[in-house]
């Protein structure tokens, strides 16, 4: 990754001496938002106070990403970002399932801990023998959480603002969204006032931190030291009060044991109908609970399948999972989170179906059975599967019962 010299020439002079050479103070650290973020507001507020702690002089780059993209940002523009525009990025959301730990980034520690919530006007009621209208944005981790609930019709919105709106309008009964977005809608509509409950899925649970370029990673130190002292001092609790996750969102958790499995087992008396913008219908596919009575044989797939699947992962996955799918904006799709080692609660069968009806989510189902197969090849081997002499197909990947556990094959 190219980055310009003069900026992290001028970092490494802060981090040594704590001041600015004469002549170049008027630039300072370059500081990126995400576009369209709601959080923009805190983010920059944040970013000037703990720069302005750690002695280090910055300039906030509000251009910093060319995409305006509404299902998240890539790894690529990520670097594109970091060596043409700005430094560090501020409000990077990481979690445990999507914490971008394999990247070449460098993270500060939490500054805000936030989520994904439930959104309603008032108590949430459909009519009886009706599913719930519930609203989520679309390619995101609110997509996920709300596919695992019971008996409700999904709309899709493209953006935050609009799926609180989908519930202040009356379109929808309930939102699924990202907290944050939830405190700029309701600066810019004060008439409005919501009723939050928290989203009980282990999609659910964010912090939001900032991003350090692998030329930048010097500087995450001494961010960190001004973050643990605005927050002894009480000035990170101040800035962030208005956008801290409320009690009553922490109070009122969820009964939990409908979501005993990563995204829920498959339910018979389970109606889950997905609109998309514009109407068109989408029906998802569940993962199935693992039953130890079934037989348990690993469905096999070759190399050149490996090679395809990779490849189609890249082009259609890769912006939300993660180039080594190690989660970005969607969760990690390898290791222990995804198929842990034993003990694994979901089939290869159960993902594979999940995987063909919903992804990629810009084109949910709508790729070849053959290329979904091939990705679950990729998937199989990534996560310590071994690549063998027969082909997978759509039909076998399908029809395993097999428990999804992370080098189960050698």
């Amino acid at each position: 990754m190219k980055t310009r010299l003069n900026s992290f020439a001028l970092a490494s002079v802060v981090l040594a001496t704590g001041a600015l050479l004469p002549g170049v103070a008027s630039a300072g650290v370059r500081v990126c938002t995400f576009p369209g973020s709601p959080s923009t507001a805190l983010d920059e507020a944040v970013a000037r106070e703990a720069f302005r702690t750690a002695g280090i002089a910055l300039s906030l780059a509000p251009g910093g990403f060319n995409s305006s993209d509404d299902d998240g940002v890539s790894l690529k523009e990520l670097d594109t970002a970091l060596a043409r525009k700005c430094d560090v990025i501020a409000g990077f959301p990481r979690s445990t399932v999507a914490d971008g730990s394999d990247s070449k980034l460098t993270f500060s520690r939490g500054y805000l801990h936030s989520g994904y919530v439930s959104v309603t006007l008032g108590e949430s009621a459909a009519q009886a023998g009706s599913a719930e209208v519930v609203a989520a944005t679309y390619a995101s981790p609110a997509q996920l959480i709300a596919v695992q609930q019971p008996n409700i019709e999904l709309d899709l919105e493209n953006t935050a603002e609009l799926t609180v709106d989908a519930v202040a309008s009356g379109h929808a009964q309930r939102a699924i969204v990202w907290y944050p977005a939830v405190v700029a809608y309701s600066i810019t509509h004060p008439e409005r006032r919501f009723r939050i409950s928290e989203a009980a899925s282990a999609y659910a649970d964010w912090h939001l931190v900032f991003a350090f370029g692998k030329n930048g990673a010097a500087l995450q130190p001494r961010i960190d030291a001004a973050l643990q002292k605005m927050e002894s001092d009480g000035r990170l609790a101040e800035l962030t009060r208005a956008w801290a996750l409320p009690r009553i969102a922490q109070a009122s958790r969820p009964d939990a044991s409908a979501f005993a499995y990563r995204d829920g087992p498959s339910r018979v008396d389970t109606v889950s109908r997905i609109t998309r913008a514009g109407g068109r219908q989408i029906q998802p596919g569940g993962f199935i609970k693992v039953d130890a009575s079934m037989p348990m044989e690993v469905p096999g797939f070759d190399r050149a399948q490996v090679a395809h699947g990779k490849t189609l992962y890249s082009g259609a996955c890769a912006k939300c999972h993660g180039p080594d799918l190690q989660g970005l904006n969607a969760p990690a799709l390898r290791g222990p989170s995804f198929a842990p080692a034993a003990n694994a609660k979901l089939t290869i069968g159960g993902v594979y179906g999940y995987m063909a009806n919903n992804m990629p989510a810009d084109r949910p189902g709508k790729m070849k059975p053959q290329d979904y197969a091939d990705i679950m090849a990729f998937l199989l081997y990534s996560n310590g599967y071994s690549a063998g002499k027969s082909k997978l197909t759509d039909e076998h990947a399908k029809a395993s019962s097999t428990p999804l556990n992370a080098g189960a094959s050698q």
